[in-house]
């Protein structure tokens, strides 16, 4: 069976997780990242851990001279998983017309590709954003979506319908969304994980950088909730079981297990956590206080979600396995080793 995939994004958080996983699991891995939010050096560290450096490729997919350029060269390619996206859901409301070009353009380019060059199968990148603000907790995967809270939320939910029309359109299309929760840790190494260029838009990079030192302070955005401490609730997942949930949807696409075309899936614990319960579990396991202040609530947020993960746990057979106090301690030591702190 040919078993290259190729991964977008590749270098980037859970895309480089992610094929340490598919290469320990014996696939060989190509990636194609354009560095704009992501380090070459990552490469190297993959190698580290998995024995093998993937090949790689640097350019925009939504290019689409370069990206049809580069399919041409790799007919090969059985199963895709596409990351690569612009991420961040303030800058999204800052930046919508690059969100919307970035993010849709570079799948619509991949799609064409797919069908030009016969390359059936796709796991895309999802998000719990296409759900907005639930009406009802926990999110199912038949909970209806919502108009969007940002930019980069209704990209996810485009791309999704994008590749769900495309799969009813092309009968040998086969593709798997993947709706994130929210992905936070590190790789046990500490080889690789989250590194933000510039300020980070996610909460444990910044706490992580603020517990370093590179930053003065910690914000939270907003303490006026409906929930119990007033700050939002989310579901946090170890990057690492989020990786290895790649890993095992595209056995089933290549295994043709895939029951429907396409088919999407929660990826979350089922445990929901507040942003101050974050920063306490953080004080915890590292025994350091962190400088935070409490800020107005940021443009995009919504207040509360979290997974039902019934779904997944019972169809792909995969679940989250690493507990919350385990995942921010390998965030710790993740931002140690890249700082040089002892």
């Amino acid at each position: 069976m040919n078993s290259k995939i190729l991964v977008t994004g590749g270098t980037g958080y859970i895309g480089s997780h992610t094929v340490v996983e598919l290469q320990t699991a014996g696939y060989e891995v190509i990636v194609v990242d354009d560095l704009s939010n992501s380090n070459i050096d990552v490469l190297d560290n993959i190698e580290q851990i998995s024995g093998k450096k993937p090949a790689f490729e640097q350019f925009s997919l939504a290019d689409a001279a370069k990206t049809d350029d580069f399919f041409n060269r790799h007919r090969d390619i059985a199963a895709i998983i596409h990351f690569a996206a612009s991420k961040a859901v303030g800058e999204s409301v800052q930046l919508p017309l690059h969100y919307y070009r970035n993010n849709l353009v570079s799948l619509l380019n991949i799609l064409d590709c797919q069908v030009k060059y016969g390359i059936s199968n796709i796991v895309f990148s999802s998000s719990c954003t296409v759900y907005g603000q639930p009406d009802k907790l926990p999110v199912t995967e038949t909970t209806p979506r919502k108009d969007a809270e940002s930019p980069y939320g209704n990209t996810k939910r485009v791309n999704e319908d994008i590749l769900q029309d495309a799969v009813r359109a092309y009968p040998q299309l086969k593709g798997i969304a993947l709706r994130y929760f929210n992905p936070i840790g590190a790789h046990p190494s500490a080889l690789i994980g989250e590194l933000p260029l510039g300020i980070p838009q996610n909460l444990v990079p910044f706490i992580t950088q603020t517990a370093a030192g590179l930053r003065s302070e910690l914000l939270v955005f907003g303490d006026d909730y409906d929930t119990p401490d007033g700050s939002a609730i989310r579901d946090y997942i170890n990057v690492v079981d989020l990786a290895k949930a790649h890993l095992v949807a595209i056995e089933r696409l290549l295994q043709n297990q895939n029951k429907t075309g396409y088919e999407v899936f929660n990826l979350g614990t089922g445990n929901g956590y507040s942003v101050l319960e974050i920063v306490k579990g953080f004080e915890k396991v590292t025994g350091l206080k962190l400088n935070y202040r409490i800020v107005e609530r940021r443009a995009g947020d919504i207040e509360k979600i979290w997974a039902d993960t019934t779904f997944a746990n019972q169809e792909l057979g995969w679940k989250a396995e690493k507990g919350l106090e385990e995942t921010l301690l390998s965030a710790w030591n993740w931002e140690k080793r890249v700082r040089g702190i002892r």
